[in-house]
């Protein structure tokens, strides 16, 4: 018999690490750069079943960007194109998404930001790119 057989691993099409509970990941009011410093790069130690991002800044208003690569947060990706969504402060997203980063981004200011996520048992490493390079991602 083949290693193959017994060294089995679930990967990204394992439909069953995405219809069972997630294992629970929080981190909560991290600091976001604004756009002068770049996106901040946060990496999942595991793919995600979900997430949910929120803007907790309480201050001055300071939008949120939130993408799935740099270019596509910075605006830069394709000519231009804007592969990000926007959170102002106190709004939250929560999407049934697998991903293994999420790139963030202060639209002018600084911001901060927490995050809730219920991860699969698949490693980061099935999803190379984070879907970089991919229509709509950037």
């Amino acid at each position: 018999m083949s290693d193959n057989f017994f060294n089995y691993r679930a990967g990204l099409s394992s439909v069953g690490q995405y219809q069972m509970s997630g294992i629970p990941f929080v981190t909560a009011s991290f600091t976001v750069p604004n756009s002068a410093s770049g996106p901040l790069e946060f990496q999942f130690p595991q793919v995600t079943r979900f997430f949910t991002i929120v803007n907790t800044n309480t201050g001055p208003a300071s939008p949120l960007r939130i993408g799935f690569s740099a270019l596509g947060t910075t605006g830069s990706a394709n000519g231009g194109s804007d592969n990000y969504f926007i959170l102002d402060n106190g709004e939250s997203y929560t999407g049934e998404l697998k991903v293994s980063k999420l790139f963030l981004m202060g639209e002018a200011a600084q911001t901060s930001a927490s995050i809730i996520a219920g991860l699969t048992g698949i490693n980061t490493g099935s999803l190379q790119n984070n879907w970089s390079g991919s229509q709509g991602v950037g």
